[in-house]
């Protein structure tokens, strides 16, 4: 096997308890050695890479049920350690009442994350270019933080400490956020600066908001992303009493720049951000001025809709088999401490999903869990207990191929072969969602998908023969 292809992570154990209480006892009985899965894709990740070498067991808190909740509380909103993305994106309480939070969900990663990654892991894994941590800060946003000791509340603002550093205690789970909802006159925004339109890292992201009477700013708020160790907040109290006109906003555009050094990185250099933050700055404020903030589609492309299905506890380690059903077919097979794609591959005998990258950035390994497209190589095979699961090679309808196969085969649109798994998986989650899907949601379904061949037409062109032929 290539060194590239090895099985790396070093875990001794996989947990899956059946109540928060029960997590809470294994967190405090493993300390520092317990890593929890809420949507894993940053902690899978961060131990196949080694950076969290102390970490041999995982405490997987997605079968615990009312965890995924979104809430109203008083005047706030709560949102459980189980809400991904997606569930924000496709939340009408949040697309109006917190919508610069759902517009930064709608912007990471791509569908087959956003139906696994969770805002609060997002929070959690520290890092400045986490796109939902500036609408968090600018709609105040406190975390619930609880451990066999108790509870304890800690404002956004105080939670991070630097880059991937936050007060988060071993033992400690981040149970709840808790935010504001945006005032009837108030407007905002989120803005991401990326080297690629999906899929992409934030090379600088902003949230802006102002409260506008007759064109005057009565209250405003300004946080960038990406461009130091942590969030930046800007001082918006020059705009307050002003009214919103260009040179207003140039002023702040201005003082933004000047309020941050920006870090130089793989994805920018810090010159590059000092002269791109300006211009975020301009293109927010006139949007809230004007009211063009694009929010995200009513109907969003999900590749489907995630749920929790409750299994009796479990306790997995390297040799307690998997049971799952795969491709409609019963499944038993140990590896549970590996990664559901090399479960599948390795143990279970189905190669026909593949390792592109390994780190959930070519979609390569998408498959269907519980009806949901995932990239399988960020969630842990013991996850797949007590699932369901369908791969490429159960599409089919025995000889006969799904129509999206056919079309594929019609169109042209394989090619070198290897990415074209992962394609028809998605493309075949679309086509359940949407029978008549436009181009740009064709686009938006396949985002989490790369050809390395470059022929996204006849790829695209697949999708929409088969769309046509399955509408009656």
């Amino acid at each position: 096997m290539h060194e590239v292809q090895r099985h790396s992570m070093a875990l001794a154990r996989v947990e899956t308890p059946a109540s928060l209480e029960d997590a809470l006892e294994l967190l405090a009985r493993h300390g520092d050695r317990a890593g929890i899965v809420a949507g894993g894709t940053d902690l899978l990740l961060e131990l196949d890479r080694g950076v969290r070498p102390n970490v041999d067991t995982l405490v997987d808190l997605t079968r615990i049920p009312d965890l995924d909740r979104i809430e109203t509380e008083g005047s706030a909103i709560t949102l459980g350690p189980l809400v991904t993305h997606n569930d924000v994106v496709r939340s009408e309480l949040l697309r109006i009442h917190a919508g610069p939070l759902a517009q930064a969900c709608w912007e990471i990663g791509s569908p087959q994350l956003r139906n696994r990654a969770t805002v609060v892991g997002n929070l959690v894994t520290a890092s400045p270019a986490n796109d939902t941590i500036t609408p968090l800060r600018v709609l105040d946003a406190e975390l619930e933080l609880t451990s066999v000791a108790g509870t304890r509340t800690v404002a956004l603002s105080d939670f991070h400490t630097g880059v991937r550093r936050s007060v988060l205690e071993p033992g400690e789970i981040v149970t709840r956020i808790r935010l504001r909802s945006l005032d009837t006159n108030e407007r905002a925004v989120f803005l991401k600066l990326g080297n690629r339109r999906a899929q992409a890292i934030s090379v600088v992201h902003l949230t802006a908001t102002a409260a506008l009477a007759d064109r005057v700013v009565t209250s405003a708020r300004l946080a960038l992303g990406s461009v130091a160790p942590i969030i930046v907040e800007v001082d918006t109290s020059p705009l307050i009493g002003s009214i919103l006109d260009d040179e207003a906003i140039e002023r702040l555009a201005r003082s933004a720049a000047k309020a941050v050094t920006p870090i130089d990185d793989i994805r920018a250099t810090g010159a590059y951000r000092s002269a791109s933050i300006p211009v975020m700055v301009t293109r927010a404020f006139r949007a809230i001025r004007e009211g063009t903030g694009v929010m995200p589609p009513a109907a969003p492309v999900t590749l489907g809709v995630s749920h929790q299905a409750p299994v009796p506890a479990a306790s997995h380690d390297a040799s307690t088999p998997v049971e799952a059903t795969v491709n409609g077919r019963h499944v038993t097979a140990a590896g549970a401490t590996l990664t559901l794609l090399d479960w599948l591959r390795d143990r279970v005998g189905l190669t026909g999903t593949k390792e592109g990258c390994a780190e959930g950035e070519c979609g390569a390994c998408t498959v269907f869990l519980d009806g949901v497209a995932v990239m399988s190589c960020l969630v842990p095979a013991a996850r797949a207990h007590g699932s369901a699961v369908t791969t490429i090679e159960g599409l089919a309808n025995g000889s006969s191929l799904h129509p999206l196969q056919q079309a594929f085969i019609d169109e042209t649109a394989v090619q070198c072969g290897f990415c074209i798994p992962g394609f028809i998986m998605s493309g075949a989650k679309l086509l359940e969602d949407k029978t008549s899907p436009t181009r740009e949601e064709i686009e938006v379904a396949l985002s989490g998908n790369l050809c390395r061949c470059t022929g996204y037409y006849p790829i695209a062109a697949a999708v929409d023969t088969a769309a046509r032929r399955m509408t009656p």
